[in-house]
């Protein structure tokens, strides 16, 4: 599953916050076009962090990606963030994302853990899971 770049040569992305939640996010859970195709759609769950590189980001060191939210049953609001080696475990509190002082997202750090829980073994893996802060959470998030 390789990517294809779509963007100039010598490009390099490197959204803020406000830009990720406020324009990407906000972009694609309404269905709007987005200038540059820069962020793919994968499903986080069914692949391993270390298997991220053989999607075409062999040189870099943080990704960007949309991807659905998991659920852990279908009528619950629990998260699935488990994948077939490991699972993503929420760690601190969620920071929000403000425009112009207000908040338009939150931010969630999660930290990779190889094994099943509770005995999971820490690993380097550091996603940050974003959000639009609406009445409801839309099922759609961008990780980096």
């Amino acid at each position: 599953m390789e990517m294809e770049s779509c963007v100039p040569p010598g490009f390099r992305f490197h959204p803020t916050e406000e830009e990720l939640v406020g324009y990407y996010l906000k972009r694609k859970i309404n269905s709007l076009k987005i200038d540059l195709d820069v962020i793919v759609d994968v499903d986080l769950y069914k692949m391993e962090p270390w298997d991220i590189q053989d999607l075409g980001y062999d040189e870099q060191t943080e990704w960007y990606f949309f991807s659905h939210k998991d659920r852990k049953y279908p009528t619950g609001t629990r998260t699935n963030r488990a994948t077939a080696a490991g699972f993503w475990k929420a760690t601190g509190r969620d920071k929000a994302v403000l425009s112009k002082n207000k908040i338009i997202g939150m931010r969630k750090t999660l930290v990779f853990y190889r094994g099943r829980a509770p005995n999971g073994r820490k690993t380097d893996w550091i996603m940050h899971e974003y959000r639009l802060q609406t009445s409801q959470n839309a099922p759609t998030q961008v990780h980096t």
